[in-house]
């Protein structure tokens, strides 16, 4: 059945660094058509090989504080001097237009759009492991010793609002974290409210 819906489904992922999520999201959004990545606006200067509205949108500090002022972003926060942010207004379109939404932010942000968007779903991405997530951050060879020591504490911290999620996801393999992403999107499909519209022809 691939009736557009009529309504898209804001889907919140959250997980520590390293766990693995934009392989996961990369790999989403290949299997499924209807549902738009939510790319971040921020006033951080590009790094080498980032692209203007695929990476980030990059903004001037000026403009980013326009946005705040006009109230036109669902949330942002501010590290190292840096703005970054979720625009309202590119993700009301596509929810309007029966477009399923992801965003990929931190866990202050997630708690943000949780106080907007009650009916969001939200979801936390975690390793099989802590050891794990230790292995992932130090394979990357990107980070010092001490920011890898950084990113393990935060982590910690981050796992605290676990509560405050709806799903917990694995991601032992991308695979099967993306499978249980589906079928959580299968779910809140199939949950009443999302199909009013058949209900009135058995009214």
């Amino acid at each position: 059945m691939n009736k557009k819906k009529e309504r898209g489904q804001l889907i919140v992922l959250s997980g520590p660094s390293g766990v693995g999520k934009s392989t996961v999201i990369a790999e989403l959004l290949s299997q499924r058509d209807n549902i738009y990545f939510s790319v971040s606006y921020t006033t951080r200067q590009p790094r080498v090989g980032e692209q203007d509205g695929v990476n980030y949108c990059f903004v001037s500090r000026d403009e980013f504080e326009g946005m705040i002022a006009r109230n036109e972003l669902l949330e942002y926060a501010e590290y190292v001097n840096n703005y970054y942010g979720t625009s309202l207004k590119a993700i009301q379109e596509r929810l309007d237009a029966g477009i399923d939404v992801l965003l990929d932010i931190e866990v202050q942000g997630a708690a943000k759009v949780k106080a907007r968007c009650p009916d969001a779903l939200f979801i936390f991405i975690i390793p099989p492991s802590f050891e794990e997530l230790s292995r992932r951050l130090h394979r990357r060879n990107t980070d010092s010793e001490d920011v890898i020591a950084g990113r393990l504490e935060k982590a910690k911290v981050e796992f605290r609002e676990i509560p405050n999620y709806d799903y917990l996801v694995i991601n032992d393999k991308v695979s099967d974290a993306v499978g249980e992403i589906e079928a959580i999107l299968t779910a809140a499909e199939c949950r009443v409210e999302n199909r009013r519209s058949i209900l009135t022809q058995f009214a």
